[in-house]
């Protein structure tokens, strides 16, 4: 039993010493690069007048949304500093042979200078030098440090929807020094710059490239002076293939639906009253649904101009409707006051005094027309000699007037056509030319969107 304790007791003491050297030697590396006068409050000294340069690159690791309600975008990148420190005491012994530069752990960078940075747009950060669970410093030979750290960000943006869905949103990134003004501390981009993950992917938006890289100094009210300002301007384009699919090619096929009211008779009222209701309903949930997907904004947007027009399409062959309806019954009413007022011949045979004579009667209202018609001559025709027996107070009593009074009342709703001869309703006429030129101002309205469209897109980019 002693003799299996004794390995195991032997073990635990090589390691502890091990791990006591290792502590060592990470916390005595820190003390023998920075001198004893060492005050990492004062910047690096630099050439007089002349600020300290602080270089940045930043990697775009994932872009995680964006988000058109709350107006930001959620970033994930690797953000690197590099400036000259010139105090550091590099010994050739902390630098491994052949290499030109020595990676530390991440706590030595609480003892060095280092700038103070900030996003001056950002509404959360979390930077990784608060834990430093994924940062490095990296020492160079010629006394240059440089500093890497994952960081996460939500970045306002100012977001403009004139041109939904088919908008370009320029999102800028300010990186600000907080406490040293441009006269003490100048930032400036590396030459790598910003490098957007090649793999990136986003869901409606396209990563534009390139990138606009800014160098800026920025007044600051608060701090009173003038503050050195980097800008990156992130370009991201709405793609339009979801909104192709479910929206205009939907809300296209519902006006074109509305349509088919055209080729219904008058006879199917419930029928046609149902199709284009259902089609105002379906564009009008429709509509309602891709409001929510935005924020209820002041102005007008291309896709408020698209819906307006898909809607008074079909607002419009509803209304078309209610006109041929009206017209309908004026003309059933004014054909049914027409042969009411017909007069109505009923052959007769009256016997006379001096024997019988064949007639014709007619009754027009309360008149009764006489026509003597001689029936041994067939070639007699009916309407000679005629005797009009009529009582004074009959309307109508002149067969001239109420044929006028007729063709008048008829002819606003109904007329003969002089080619043919036959009669053609004013209400189909409507309908025959509501099939032509609903789908031709249809076809003139997305001629005219989309060109107009396209052309403040490519202006605004």
């Amino acid at each position: 039993m002693i003799s299996c304790i004794r390995p195991t007791i032997m073990f635990f003491l090589i390691w502890l010493c091990n791990d006591v050297v290792s502590k060592r030697n990470h916390t005595l590396k820190p003390r023998v690069v920075l001198p004893e006068n060492y005050v990492k409050e004062m910047r690096p000294p630099a050439q007089k007048g002349q600020p300290v340069m602080v270089e940045f690159s930043i990697y775009v690791v994932d872009v995680n949304s964006i988000n058109v309600e709350d107006m930001d975008f959620r970033v994930d990148m690797f953000i690197r500093q590099t400036w000259s420190e010139s105090r550091l005491q590099l010994p050739e012994d902390i630098f491994e042979e052949g290499d030109d530069h020595v990676t530390l752990p991440p706590e030595f960078f609480d003892n060095l200078w280092h700038p103070d940075p900030y996003f001056l747009n950002s509404k959360v950060t979390e930077i990784a030098e608060l834990t430093h669970k994924f940062s490095s410093v990296t020492l160079y030979r010629n006394q240059t440090v440089r500093y890497s750290a994952r960081m996460h960000a939500i970045i306002a943006c100012q977001m403009e929807f004139q041109l939904y869905p088919m908008d370009i949103q320029s999102c800028p990134i300010y990186i600000e020094s907080f406490s040293y003004s441009n006269q003490k501390v100048r930032f400036r981009w590396s030459e790598a710059g910003v490098t957007i993950n090649p793999e990136l992917k986003l869901l409606q938006y396209h990563i534009g490239q390139p990138l606009r890289l800014e160098e800026t100094n920025g007044y600051m009210i608060d701090k009173d002076g003038n503050y050195s300002r980097l800008v990156v301007y992130f370009r991201f384009e709405r793609q339009i293939g979801h909104h192709l699919i479910q929206t205009f090619a939907p809300s296209s096929l519902v006006v074109m639906l509305s349509w088919f009211s055209f080729w219904l008779d008058l006879d199917a009222i419930p029928g046609r009253v149902t199709l284009l209701v259902t089609c105002m309903l379906t564009l009008v949930t429709m509509f309602t649904g891709l409001r929510a997907d935005i924020p209820p904004v002041a102005y007008v947007k291309a896709l408020d101009l698209w819906m307006a027009g898909c809607m008074m399409f079909v607002f419009a062959a509803l209304g078309e409707f209610v006109v041929v309806k009206v017209l309908d019954k004026q003309y059933q009413m004014n054909k049914n006051k027409m042969q009411e007022s017909m007069p109505r011949i009923i052959p007769v045979r009256l016997n006379g005094d001096k024997g019988s004579c064949g007639t014709v009667a007619a009754w027009e209202g309360s008149g009764v027309r006489c026509r003597k018609v001689d029936l041994t001559s067939p070639t007699s025709p009916a309407s000679t000699t005629p005797a009009v027996h009529a009582a004074p107070s009959a309307p109508h009593s002149n067969p001239h007037l109420v044929g006028v009074e007729r063709r008048q009342s008829i002819l606003q709703v109904a007329w003969v056509d002089a080619d043919t001869g036959q009669e053609r309703v004013l209400w189909r006429e409507i309908d025959k030319l509501s099939r032509v030129v609903f789908p031709a101002l249809f076809l003139l309205f997305v001629t005219m969107y989309w060109p107009v469209l396209l052309l403040k897109t490519k202006m605004s980019s």
